[in-house]
């Protein structure tokens, strides 16, 4: 406690900066900006946990929008400090550059390197309030945008120690002010996997959910929990410090052909990853490059490993402490220190050297993994030069089936990826041939989530891609020879043209990942109807919402409903056209949809006891004209056997009923109908079903299945033209979640799929049937 005071806080001044160029201290004023608040308060708490003052962190998100984090560490020094002659812990909240980060005895390692955390999440908050436990007392002080709006002041008397931090996002500042929980959870849950003595507790108020993080196992347990193959080896992890730096490295080997690599530097963690990465898979590699050279048969030794070959199965946690790390950016993607590099190289390679002698069994099957790897490779290496262009990009050496652009500018060439002969001839006829090039493609192209490269290779739709774009594939991928920067699939609106959509996606994902994270890959989204009226009048519509509201504007004309504004009865009836939707929606899920609906704009209903509630239901039910067979009332539900046209339903009203999204979304919009109060003496859908008869009156509606049912000028007025068409472009928020969800659908293991569409069979929106 005595080395850690008011002379410790170094300062370096100026914050104004901050809430004039925001994205340079967080990254982004969108989700992932937001978020960052939050990580650089609880890396302060985390900070206090790694020189041993701190076990416990809690952090809290409230109904009012705010987040608090707590933890029992030091508490942020209050005394005057020696050189602003104000209370240090304004100083520390209030100056940028601030902090005893600065002071390399008060934290060896840190992860908020810059010492501008704290400070910055109070320039951009609209409130933040900063609570300290320290020296026999409680200490507040209020601040807002950066500057304080109250004095430090002592409120109560304390044996305890710790800060709490509680800050109110700035909406002037953030495009987005509500907290993601799965995506604070992810990132609490690997701290707690970091750090094995600390526990951390994380609580939303507005969802009523709580998870406590604890993990003794540290990141040897990470590792396992990683894995959902079949493991190859146990995981092998080890511990190093040398020349200040602390190597902290878990790993172990599947069954699959991918690798999952998280590497961490004094807990932030590194997306794109740095020094201590690549060496620890120098260290990897050359104690797998020496064990062959040692064991392997004279035939395998010809097989010359790369640091590709380590990487097929392998799942890793690479975490190192260093002091003054050098990142590149204030989020810290990627570690640029570069004397780490040998110190981890060396770390790795002496441990598993070892390793690798006394456990014979393990070490023979993570060789035998990488020269299946290497053998592969090599295979694919020669599928590559059979696929390779002999003469640029002429375009006598291009797939037979596609049908080129004109255009030789990438910038403004374009392909589709067309699912099917027959929509890929329309295509070609109905395209703008000056820049857009068409690829027809026949079925459905090999699930590479299977499959490792050579064998992808063999594939003629697949080579065919490969070829037509240009940047080649694996080791040989070069993004700047890509000839098309708009890479757009085009399938039909079935489910057969969602699998190929989700075929091609991962093996862009998987082999072609640059062209996903570069923004060139985009779904195209033909509509889904096509409204004719006369000969003249013929409108396209995306989806059945732009249908429904088509139908008002129309029909909303030649209808007369006096004392009602038209602009007011249009609003109110898309209103009701979505709420039908909803309940179609529902009515998939629950039977006895005229009941459900009945609950749900009846919601004080609820407050009546059960048997209560039966006796009303009942009474609704027999006004409809429909016999109850049988029922039963509990605690936890009511249970009806109805005798309706459709035959025998049953409906069970409970918990899952009315806390289904469905049902709150319904509950939400019946509450904005009636807000509304355009006191109609007649049911709602049967004015929407007047207005929307109105509009089809002498019309042709069409649904389309197939872009095969669309002529070469329909396809081009709906799909292809960029000045009206639509595309969904395709990037990744989050590698390791889009890797896992990859995965989950595409992998070959089935029991965890058919646990998941187990458990999310009733939340299905859109369903071909």
């Amino acid at each position: 406690m005595e080395n850690y005071g008011e002379g410790n806080i170094k300062v370096l001044k100026g914050l104004e900066a901050v809430r004039k160029r925001p994205g340079m201290y967080i990254g982004d004023t969108n989700i992932n900006g937001l978020h960052h608040m939050i990580y650089e308060v609880v890396d302060n708490s985390i900070d206090e946990a790694m020189v041993g003052y701190c076990d416990e962190i809690e952090i809290e998100i409230t109904n009012e929008g705010s987040c608090i984090v707590r933890d029992n560490g030091r508490g942020i020094p209050v005394g005057l400090h020696p050189t602003e002659k104000i209370p240090t812990l304004t100083v520390v909240l209030t100056v940028l550059h601030a902090g005893g980060k600065f002071d390399k005895d008060t934290y060896k390692v840190s992860g908020g390197l810059h010492g501008v955390g704290v400070s910055v999440v109070n320039a951009l908050s609209k409130k933040l309030v900063a609570t300290v436990q320290r020296e026999g007392g409680i200490y507040r002080q209020e601040f807002a945008q950066g500057k304080a709006t109250s004095e430090l002041e002592k409120i109560a008397s304390s044996k305890k120690s710790g800060t709490t931090i509680e800050f109110f996002p700035d909406e002037s500042i953030f495009e987005i002010t509500e907290f993601d929980y799965e995506i604070l959870a992810k990132r609490f849950k690997e701290l707690a996997y970091l750090n094995p003595k600390i526990t951390i507790k994380f609580k939303d108020r507005r969802i009523e959910k709580e998870e406590i993080f604890h993990f003794e196992g540290g990141i040897s347990q990470f590792v396992s929990d990683l894995n959902k193959k079949e493991a190859l080896t146990k995981a092998i992890s080890f511990n190093v410090n040398e020349e200040d730096v602390n190597v902290e490295v878990a790993l172990l080997y599947n069954d699959s052909y991918t690798e999952n690599l998280l590497s961490f530097v004094n807990n932030i963690k590194t997306p794109d990853g740095g020094t201590h990465e690549s060496g620890f898979r120098m260290g990897l590699t050359r104690v797998i490059s020496n064990y062959i050279e040692a064991n392997a048969s004279a035939r395998e030794k010809d097989s010359k490993i790369t640091g590709d070959d380590v990487k097929e199965g392998l799942i890793a946690v690479v975490s190192v402490k260093v002091p003054e790390p050098q990142f590149e950016g204030q989020t810290k993607g990627k570690l640029g220190s570069s004397y780490v590099r040998p110190i981890v190289s060396k770390a790795s390679f002496d441990y598993l050297s070892k390793y690798f002698e006394e456990n014979p069994i393990e070490a023979k099957a993570i060789m035998n993994k990488a020269l299946m790897a290497a053998r592969g490779r090599e295979a694919a290496k020669k599928a590559r030069e059979l696929t390779r262009k002999k003469e640029g990009l002429s375009v006598g050496t291009l797939p037979g089936k596609l049908a080129d652009c004109q255009s030789k500018d990438p910038i403004e060439s374009e392909i589709y990826l067309v699912e099917g002969d027959s929509a890929g001839g329309s295509a070609k006829q109905g395209r703008e041939r000056a820049y857009q090039a068409i690829l027809p493609l026949r079925g459905k192209i090999l699930n590479v989530e299977k499959a490792r490269l050579d064998k992808i290779l063999k594939s003629e739709e697949i080579k065919n891609m490969i070829t037509a774009f240009g940047c080649g594939i694996g080791d040989e991928f070069d993004i700047s020879k890509l000839r098309y920067h708009k890479i757009i699939i085009m399938t039909d609106a079935d489910v057969d043209g969602s699998h190929i959509q989700t075929l091609l996606l991962t093996f862009f994902f998987r082999f072609m990942n640059e062209l996903v994270v570069n923004g060139h890959i985009y779904l195209a989204q033909p509509p889904l109807y096509r409204y004719k009226k006369g000969q003249k009048k013929e409108i396209y519509l995306k989806d059945e919402k732009a249908l429904n509201d088509f139908l008002i504007e129309t029909g909303i004309e030649s209808s007369n409903y006096e004392g009602i504004g038209l602009n007011d009865l249009k609003d109110f009836l898309k209103l009701v056209a979505a709420y039908r939707r909803i309940l179609k929606e529902l009515e998939k899920r629950f039977s006895m949809i005229e009941l459900i609906r009945y609950l749900i704009e009846n919601q004080e209903l609820r407050k009546n006891s059960h048997s209560e509630l039966f006796t009303i239901l009942k009474k609704f039910l027999e006004n409809k004209g429909y016999n109850i067979l049988n029922h039963s009332i509990d605690e936890d539900k009511i249970q009806i056997f109805v005798q309706t046209p459709n035959g025998l339903e049953e409906l069970i009203i409970n918990e899952e009923l009315f806390t289904h999204p469905l049902y709150e979304e319904a509950l939400f919009i019946s509450e904005k109908i009636k807000e509304r109060d355009l006191n109609f003496q007649r049911d709602i859908f049967e004015i929407l079903d007047e207005v929307e008869k109105n509009s089809k009156k002498g019309a042709y509606i069409q649904r389309y299945k197939g872009l095969g049912e669309m002529n070469p000028e329909q396809l081009w007025e709906t799909t292809m033209d960029p000045s009206i068409r639509r595309l969904l472009k395709i990037n990744v928020e989050n590698a390791q979640s889009a890797s896992d969800t990859f995965n989950l659908f595409m992998g070959d293991e089935v029991e965890p799929r058919r646990d998941y569409i187990q458990a999310h069979a009733k939340d299905v929106k859109h369903l071909d049937i």
